[in-house]
């Protein structure tokens, strides 16, 4: 499959050449509409990828507090049933037991969730690459290897 003499596939326009050799005005304004276009499309694909991923960490984190909020709801209600039934010693022994395992498990869940919230980072390869792209517009692109 041959394409046209200027090097274009078959299929697509050639660009307008001047007489001296160099693509038109019209041409170099339509490749940096496209590469910008192709630019602002990339961009928008990373900050989808890196905020699904930084939501489902952060849904995973809030989880494990409401967790450990049911969790600690537990401790208070079999707190109040030991309190409540403590006269007869062996009712209120099985519930501060029971109050305790609740309390360990809030405990785990606390620290668990929290070390998923705090591990959440939003979108940073977004963020840095969107910093590049003045450079970039500018024809500038090696102050971004700096």
């Amino acid at each position: 499959m041959a394409g046209d003499p200027l090097g274009a596939p078959l299929g697509t326009a050639a660009p307008d050449v001047e007489p001296d050799g160099r693509p038109s005005l019209g041409d170099l304004i339509g490749a940096v509409t496209e590469d910008l276009s192709l630019l602002v499309r990339q961009e928008v694909e990373l900050a989808k990828a890196e905020l699904t991923a930084s939501a489902k960490q952060a849904g995973k984190g809030s989880g494990m507090l409401a967790g450990s909020g049911l969790a600690g709801y537990f401790v208070l209600f079999f707190l109040s049933c030991a309190l409540w039934w403590g006269l007869p010693m062996g009712r209120a022994w099985a519930a501060v037991v029971v109050a305790v395992v609740w309390a360990v498990v809030a405990a785990v869940l606390a620290l668990r969730g929290r070390g998923e919230l705090r591990r959440v980072k939003g979108a940073p390869r977004t963020a840095e690459t969107i910093k590049k792209i003045p450079n970039a517009l500018k024809g500038d692109e090696e102050a971004n290897h700096e």
